[in-house]
C-alpha cells in the first residue's frame, strides 16, 4: 500500500534519537514487526543515499498513528526529517517484512537488541500487552548508557504492565549508580534470565555485526539455528554487543 502521511508529532526519545509520528491512512494494516519505506517528497537537500529509508513501526498495530524512531545520523535525509514541520507529507510504501513473532504461544520468544533494533520489539510486545497475549517474551536490550538507550521507559512500563514480559536492559559503559545488568551479552548472562537456553526463538535485531556476534553466541551455546530470526540494521554503531562473540 502506498499513501501519504502526515507528520503530526516529533519528540527526543534518547540522545541523538527521535521519535516521528504519523497519521495512520484509512485500511492500513500490518503484523507487529513489520517495516514501511519512507519517501521524502521534494526535499531542500538530498545525497547519494536517495530520499527513501526503510523504517520498522515502532507503533502498534491497533494505535491510532503509526510512529518510527532513528538515530540522527549526519545524512540529508535524517536532518531534513529532523527539521521538517507538522503536517509535512512523505510517502509511506508497506507494510514489508516477516520479523513478526511465531505462532506457537507455549514457545517462549527471547528478543536480543541493541541501539535501534529495539523498534519491532516495541511493536510486537506493545501489541501482545494489548491482546493479553500469554505468551512469555524476554527482551535482553543493549546500549552504552541509559540516556543513549532509545525508549527505555516504555520498555519499563510494558515490564510492569504485562506478567509475560521480562525486560532486561543492558549497559555497556553506565556510571556506577547503575544497578541493571552492565557489560555484553554473552550466555552466562543469557542463562540468568532463561531457564533453558534451549526452548525459546530467538530473534535478533541491531547492528549487522551486533546480530552476527549474537548469531555466533547463540550457536555456541547450543542453540538450534531454525530457532534463530534476524533483523539487521545498516548504517548504525555496532559497539554494543561486538564483544559477545569472543
Amino acid at each position: 500500500m502506498k499513501a501519504k502521511v502526515k507528520l503530526t508529532k516529533k519528540q527526543i526519545v534518547a540522545a541523538g534519537t527521535m521519535a516521528f509520528h504519523f497519521e495512520k491512512p484509512p485500511g492500513f494494516t500490518y503484523r507487529p514487526g513489520q517495516f514501511a519505506d519512507f519517501e521524502l517528497y521534494n526535499p531542500p537537500e538530498t545525497d547519494l543515499e536517495g530520499n527513501v529509508r526503510g523504517f520498522s513501526l515502532a507503533s502498534a498495530p491497533s494505535d491510532n498513528d503509526i510512529f518510527i524512531v532513528t538515530r540522527l545520523r549526519d545524512t540529508a535525509f535524517k536532518r531534513v526529517l529532523a527539521n521538517a514541520p507538522l503536517g509535512t507529507e512523505v510517502e509511506l510504501d508497506g507494510p514489508y517484512g516477516d520479523f513478526t513473532l511465531h505462532k506457537t504461544q507455549s514457545t517462549p520468544a527471547v528478543f536480543l537488541t541493541g541501539g535501534i533494533g529495539m523498534t519491532p520489539v516495541h511493536s510486537i510486545v506493545a501489541q501482545g500487552t494489548r491482546d493479553h497475549l500469554p505468551q512469555h517474551i524476554t527482551m535482553l536490550y543493549s546500549n552504552r548508557t541509559p540516556a543513549g538507550a532509545a525508549c527505555l521507559g516504555k520498555f519499563e512500563n510494558l515490564s510492569r504492565t504485562n506478567k509475560y514480559f521480562a525486560f532486561v536492559p543492558v549497559m555497556t559503559k553506565a556510571s556506577a549508580g547503575w544497578m541493571g545488568e552492565r557489560g555484553y551479552i554473552d550466555a552466562e548472562m543469557l542463562k540468568r534470565h532463561i531457564e533453558n537456553l534451549a526452548k525459546p526463538i530467538y530473534y535478533l535485531s541491531g547492528p549487522a555485526a551486533m546480530v552476527a556476534a549474537m548469531r555466533h553466541m547463540l550457536v555456541e551455546a547450543g542453540v538450534g539455528e531454525d530457532n534463530i530470526r534476524t533483523e539487521e540494521f545498516t548504517g548504525y554503531s555496532s559497539e554494543v554487543a561486538i564483544q559477545a562473540s569472543v
